[in-house]
């Protein structure tokens, strides 16, 4: 078990990013367009996935958000629901107020989605971590509906499972295989510690290179 809130104190995306191309794990890290609502909040936590195809109406008689309702009722603390739209999108807004409300409640630690967000005012009211691939007024009812939970995704770019690691923060965020969890967290470790030693000897003014050659962080 992971101490999600410590190493989210202790880490940082960038970090997490450059141990994994240095383990062959380059496509980690979403897309550029994948920004957060609120930029001084920093997330950490086990996925659960969410799966949403564009509709063009509703049928009678039919709840549009069932499935949605499914995943986040079973939400557990320290889990992340990543809600894959085939982002970028101009349609599809599957997140909102009362679903960061209710995530909340249940102990989720944050939500990341490539598709549309709204209600931004209340979600960072609610100091809640929300990643999202826009912003916009638009319901999902009639535009879009989560068709499965906890299948392989691909969301921002990434290829994302259930139980993987998500880390999120004002740089970015990235997905952390859940096969090579303690690895990756273990080498970002090294790495920030290298890095903070990087930072307090170019403060007293030696040299990059020096250093550099010394630490081999940049």
């Amino acid at each position: 078990m992971f101490d999600f809130k410590q190493l989210s104190k202790e880490l940082y995306s960038a970090v997490l990013s450059d141990v994994m191309d240095d383990l062959g794990l380059t496509s980690q890290a979403m897309r550029p367009f994948v920004r957060p609502v609120d930029d001084q909040l920093v997330m950490m936590g086990r996925v659960r996935t969410g799966l949403f195809v564009d509709t063009y109406s509703v049928r009678e008689g039919e709840n549009p958000y069932a499935v949605e309702i499914a995943l986040l009722d079973d939400l557990k603390p320290g889990e992340v629901p990543v809600l894959a739209c085939n982002g970028p999108t101009n349609r599809i807004a599957p997140w909102g107020e009362l679903l960061t409300t209710a995530s909340k409640a249940r102990g989720a630690v944050g939500c990341v989605t490539d598709g549309l967000v709204r209600d931004v005012r209340h979600i960072k009211a609610l100091q809640f971590p929300v990643f999202h691939g826009g912003i916009g007024p638009l319901d999902s009812r009639g535009r879009a509906r989560m068709t499965e939970m906890d299948t392989p995704v691909e969301c921002g770019g990434v290829k994302v499972r259930s139980g993987d690691i998500i880390f999120g923060d004002i740089d970015g965020v990235v997905i952390i295989p859940q096969e090579r969890a303690a690895e990756v967290i273990e080498l970002a470790r090294i790495k920030v510690n290298s890095e903070n030693n990087t930072r307090d000897e170019l403060r007293e003014g030696k040299f990059l290179r020096d250093v550099y050659e010394k630490y081999g962080v940049l």
